[in-house]
This record gives C-alpha cells, sequence and structure tokens, in this order.
C-alpha cells in the first residue's frame, strides 16, 4: 500500500538569465539552492498543510552546470515523514531548449519541519487521523 505523502510531488521550471549566473555563465549555486527550498517547501506545504520552515539542507552534489538559456526544471518529492519533520529529495535538472536533451545538475536532500502560530515544532499529522 503506498503512502499517504507518496503523492505529494512538485515540478518547476524556469529559464536561466544573466542575472542567475555567476562568472562563468552557469547557474549560481545559491540561486539553484533557493530554487530547490522553495520547491521543497511547496511540497511540504501542500502535503500538511501547515506552515512548513527549512530546517536542515543536507547534503547537496552539484552533477552538471546549467548554462544561460537553459531550462532548469526543480523536482521534489517527500521521502520520509516523521512527527514533525519532512525529508524531502530534490533534483535540478537542466534542458537545452532548442534539442530537449536534459542533464541532471544537482542533488539533495532537505528536512522541512511543520511549525505552529508561534514558530514552534508542530505535528504533522492531527492525533484524530
Amino acid at each position: 500500500m503506498a503512502e499517504w505523502f507518496e503523492e505529494f510531488v512538485e515540478q518547476r521550471r524556469e529559464i536561466v538569465f544573466p542575472t542567475d549566473t555567476n562568472n562563468h555563465g552557469t547557474l549560481f549555486g545559491g540561486k539553484a539552492l533557493a530554487m530547490m527550498d522553495i520547491a521543497a517547501s511547496i511540497c511540504a506545504l501542500r502535503a500538511t498543510r501547515k506552515p512548513v520552515v527549512t530546517a536542515s539542507i543536507d547534503r547537496t552534489d552539484f552533477k552538471e552546470p546549467i548554462y544561460v538559456g537553459e531550462f532548469a526544471e526543480t523536482n521534489a518529492r517527500i521521502v520520509k515523514v516523521g512527527r514533525t519533520s519532512l525529508t524531502l529529495e530534490v533534483e535540478l535538472w537542466a534542458e537545452n531548449p532548442l534539442t530537449g536533451v536534459r542533464r541532471l545538475s544537482t542533488v539533495g536532500r532537505i528536512i522541512m519541519v511543520a511549525v505552529d502560530a508561534e514558530g514552534k515544532p508542530t505535528p504533522i499529522r492531527d492525533t484524530a487521523e
């Protein structure tokens, strides 16, 4: 039987502009991490329907550059659920818009925590569920 959270996947695409790049003309690492964090946040929020914050960005591997003018596609999916936290695997893909050739660019794990109105960790699932 599938876990309740397996249906939650977030996919976002954007084009890489010169303002998103470093002096090598490739996507700046901080921008890549921000894109991954946003996708993870949306996925976690949709799954929990509670406010979430980033608790940890685990090991992140930059495998291939993404160049100006290419599409950057971010995919986030939940792989583990704790009492107050979700662990998400996030991939960032590069795509040449003229050829459609895709490359896995960046992979990482992000841990999100559900919080209450005071910003304190709160259970992801209500006890009545």
